[in-house]
């Protein structure tokens, strides 16, 4: 069935035109651009900043031009996800959804439903000639998925609304009102190699679920580096390790890794020891990831590989590296306080570098957590860097945008929606820098794993969010 069948049409219709053009984070030029030229075919005033954030303008309908202005606030790029045997190239090929049941998927790769949905739903209440609204803002933030970089570069007194409603929640019946800030950190370790003896292997690790950082960290889900780093640690003196690599990007949960080593031992024997210790790992991971597959091949290699004392250096540190929930929040049950990700390892030019992510709902804690990491890194002989921080945004109790939110999806829902706190990044409070006297609250439809292949999002949801986003701005006041 193609998305043009299902309801609400208009909605779907731009959604299919969003999966259309390529829009990984930092390749965005053609979705801006999109953006534009519909805000031009439909006569609204739009304009694009040098960040790449684009607002488009549409003046009150009738009878609620003295209403407070609305600001609905989305992000175009999307996370690029793959599986290990698709093909795909996100700079350049449309993603391709499709119907499963009662959820649309992509085939191979992720569908960029987060934040796809909401930008098509901004889309659509601007093409819209039936829905009461007073003056509308749509805010469409650029590279939001790596750094959060449009919100960052938002200019202040640019936007001249009072509320701003963030369209990329992704539980259907929850009200979003606060969001852990984070920091990117990277870290290098120096490496020195010789040559190397023996037969060269490569061992992989994949089939993992990986998914959200900030999201799906509670689940626990297995990552496919430190995963990868037990087994090397585990095989010791009878492999002599040449290259390591994983994961993709900071905000995804590494679902496979790789690992090249010399030994002298035979395949059988190598095989044999690594799959004794991956089922004892495997009995660990819950069940979303007993797909998880290791696999041993001999591999065509350069004769280097690191020194002994590299070698343990870098394992060492890896499996040392704090990766998943930190802390939990004390006073909100299932939140996630403070967490990490080790999301990504490669080695470059003489250096293993390391790449994570580190959440927190409170600044203190992220930064004493990156503090902890830093020590662990430099004290092997390496070096830490910390960039991209943004603050967490904290919640406004009972504000009315809120009020109006819980009861417009109580008489649509027919149950009182819930409101909480999320632990993942909103740019909300990035965009409270800029404009500290915005009301904020963030819903949306039901997406399930975000970040990964396997993302999917719920389609009866979404008439039902479409629903609830039209209820909202016309009882606004």
């Amino acid at each position: 069935m193609p998305l043009s069948k299902l309801e609400p049409q208009i909605v779907w219709d731009y959604f299919a035109k969003l999966c259309a053009i390529p829009r990984p984070t930092y390749q965005e030029e053609a979705v801006q651009q999109f953006v534009l030229d519909e805000a031009k075919r439909l006569n609204l005033q739009a304009e694009r900043d040098k960040t790449g954030n684009i607002v488009v303008r549409k003046p009150a309908t009738q009878g609620k031009e003295q209403a407070q202005g609305v600001i609905l606030q989305a992000h175009l790029d999307m996370v690029a996800q793959k599986n290990h045997d698709s093909q795909h190239n996100f700079a350049t090929d449309p993603i391709l959804p499709y119907v499963d049941g009662d959820w649309v998927k992509a085939r191979g790769t992720t569908l960029g439903a987060d934040n796809g949905i909401g930008a098509a739903a901004a889309l659509a209440v601007l093409a819209s000639d039936n829905i009461a609204h007073g003056n509308l803002e749509c805010l469409f933030t650029a590279s939001e998925e790596s750094g959060m970089d449009g919100a960052l570069g938002l200019q202040a007194g640019w936007l001249k609304g009072d509320i701003l409603l963030n369209l990329d929640s992704e539980t259907l019946g929850e009200i979003c009102i606060g969001c852990a800030g984070g920091v990117d950190a990277t870290f290098s370790l120096p490496t020195t190699t010789q040559t190397a003896t023996g037969t060269a292997f490569r061992l992989t690790v994949r089939g993992l679920k990986g998914g959200h950082s900030g999201i799906d960290i509670i689940k626990q889900r297995g990552n496919a580096i430190k995963i990868l780093v037990q087994i090397l640690r585990d095989l010791g003196d009878e492999i002599a390790l040449a290259d390591v690599q994983g994961g993709t990007l900071r905000n995804a949960i590494p679902r496979e890794a790789e690992a090249v080593f010399f030994s002298q031992r035979e395949w059988a024997f190598l095989h044999n020891q690594i799959h004794v210790l991956f089922e004892k790992i495997k009995a660990t991971l819950s069940s979303e990831d007993q797909n998880c597959q290791i696999e041993l091949h001999a591999h065509s290699a350069t004769n280097m590989c690191f020194t002994k004392e590299s070698q343990e250096r870098v394992l060492r540190v890896l499996n040392a590296c704090p990766n998943g929930v930190d802390a939990m929040n004390l006073d909100v049950a299932n939140l996630v306080e403070t967490s990490s990700n080790l999301a990504k390892v490669e080695c470059v030019s003489g250096s293993l570098n390391v790449y994570c992510l580190l959440r927190s709902q409170n600044d203190f804690a992220r930064n004493h957590l990156a503090q902890r990491m830093s020590d662990l890194f430099e004290l092997a002989g390496g070096t830490a860097q910390l960039s991209g921080a943004y603050a967490g945004w904290r919640p406004v109790v009972g504000a009315a945008i809120t009020q109006i939110l819980a009861r417009e999806g109580e008489k649509l829902l027919g149950k009182q929606p819930e409101i909480g706190v999320i632990h993942a990044g909103l740019e909300c409070g990035i965009l409270a820098t800029h404009y500290p006297h915005w009301q904020m609250a963030s819903f949306g439809p039901t997406i399930e794993m975000p970040h990964s292949p396997d993302e999917r999002v719920q389609i009866q949801s979404v008439g039902v969010f479409w629903t609830w986003l039209k209820n909202v701005l016309a009882a606004v006041d």
